[in-house]
């Protein structure tokens, strides 16, 4: 599935950019908003972050890809 070393990296990239996604609308929601819209926002950050650490996960754990 991950064998390609170049598709690693542009899935860790990826993932990355919904960590990053995930900590801007954190910061956003907890300093702007209210009511359900935050708890919406919120949730929709926590699975951008559960999303990202499975990803990261399985790029890790697949190994180093052979020459």
């Amino acid at each position: 599935m991950l064998g390609d070393p170049l598709m690693k990296m542009w899935i860790s990239f990826f993932a990355m950019g919904l960590m990053f996604v995930s900590v801007i609308v954190t910061i956003v929601t907890k300093e702007k908003l209210r009511g359900f819209i935050r708890y919406l926002l919120l949730s929709f950050s926590f699975i951008c972050l559960m999303v990202a650490g499975i990803i990261i996960f399985l790029v890790v754990f697949s190994g180093p890809v052979p020459d």
